[in-house]
């Protein structure tokens, strides 16, 4: 896998950075598992979302909440992989390598 399956993707100022965002059900359900860590760019963002696993991940995610208005609500630190991780009340995940 390579990070090609993001190029079609809209992409959206979040905190300073440009990130592909997750629209449609392969994106949303991948994530940035299977990939290498230099693969994975800028990170994802996953719109309308309030918890995500990482199984296939080969690298640790910071994970960040994001309310409505993209404050952060809740970070997951180098959450590594085979877990779930949620956040109650989060409109949108961010997920960047650690």
């Amino acid at each position: 896998m390579d990070a090609a399956r993001f190029d079609d993707l809209p992409r959206r100022e979040v905190r300073g950075s440009y990130v592909p965002v997750a629209v449609d059900f392969r994106a949303r359900l991948l994530g940035l598992a299977f990939l290498d860590r230099a693969e994975s760019g800028p990170g994802l963002l996953l719109p309308r979302c309030s918890s995500v696993h990482t199984f296939g991940m080969k690298f640790a995610l910071d994970v960040y909440f994001l309310g409505p208005d993209d404050t952060i609500l809740s970070a997951r630190r180098a959450v590594p992989a085979r877990r779930f991780v949620a956040c109650r009340g989060a409109a949108a995940v961010l997920e960047i390598p650690a």
